[in-house]
């Protein structure tokens, strides 16, 4: 077992098709060996019988539990220095755990991303917007391998969403997940602010990581939570400005972050947290 390799959650919901051609991905383009550790929520398409055949270890849940409680649960089963966190439609490309290794702080204090190739634009200022199939019916896979060295980006502050890296003992230092925003959205700010009060300060993107994510989301079957009223509870901020100010999220990559901004922003903070305290009065 290499030293340099991770354990890669990933949690699912009968979505088999997909889940094969992300850990085919991983199996093809990865430079090292890594353990995969999936959560099968349900599991009625052949999941489980498909994890199996192909030794790769899991967890499983009868019904679907959401993804803060699939991936915590996984959790449990990794055993690699380093966890990555994927989301089952997502594909790998060539080099891009190699490049993650290449920025990652010898300490265990970091919080790092691959930047995600989106066929649709969303706004998110990591992305690179490039559209090579939205299902596996449109994946255009040759011509992604071809082109995907023309993608590559400068490094970029924040990271929050998947697909993230943190050593194994910060991510249990955090709690993983918090399940309080069950099923899952914004589940994201709250991990990278969590880490943030631990005393990370070290945020960053790799612009030459790349991972095509075909935004199939499994959000559109379930009930969503209302995480950004969770957020602003717990936080007394809002997750857009916990994002712009803190982790200066999609600017460009300067180096680690500080704990505390000019007193203009503190003020602006403060004013922020008044105007929350009132709306949640």
């Amino acid at each position: 077992m290499s030293a340099q390799a991770f354990s890669i959650i990933i949690p699912t919901w009968n979505n088999l098709d997909f889940l094969r051609t992300c850990v085919g991905s991983i199996r093809q383009n990865s430079a090292w060996r890594h353990e995969i550790v999936v959560h099968v929520n349900e599991g009625v398409d052949g999941t489980l019988q498909w994890l199996q055949s192909e030794g790769i270890a899991f967890t499983h849940s009868i019904s679907n539990i959401g993804v803060c409680k699939a991936f915590n649960t996984a959790l449990t089963r990794a055993s690699r220095p380093v966890i990555a966190f994927l989301n089952d439609d997502m594909y790998v490309l060539p080099g891009w755990d190699e490049a993650l290794l290449h920025i990652m702080p010898d300490t265990d204090a970091w919080m790092i991303s691959a930047t995600m190739i989106e066929p649709r634009h969303t706004g998110n200022p990591c992305v690179v917007v490039a559209d090579y199939g939205s299902d596996l019916t449109s994946f255009r896979e040759e011509q992604l391998l071809a082109d995907y060295s023309s993608l590559k980006r400068a490094d970029w502050s924040g990271s929050s969403w998947p697909p993230v890296l943190m050593p194994a003992s910060l991510w249990r230092k955090a709690g993983g997940l918090s399940e309080e925003f069950s099923p899952g959205l914004y589940s994201d700010p709250d991990l990278a602010m969590k880490v943030w009060q631990a005393g990370v300060r070290y945020f960053r993107g790799a612009g030459n990581s790349l991972v095509y994510h075909f935004q199939c989301r499994s959000t559109s079957r379930i009930k969503p939570n209302n995480g950004r009223l969770t957020f602003m509870k717990k936080w007394r901020m809002t997750p857009s400005f916990f994002y712009r100010h803190y982790l200066r999220m999609g600017q460009p990559w300067q180096g680690e972050l500080h704990s505390a901004g000019p007193s203009e922003l503190r003020k602006r903070l403060n004013r922020l947290r008044v105007g929350i305290q009132t709306l949640l009065q």
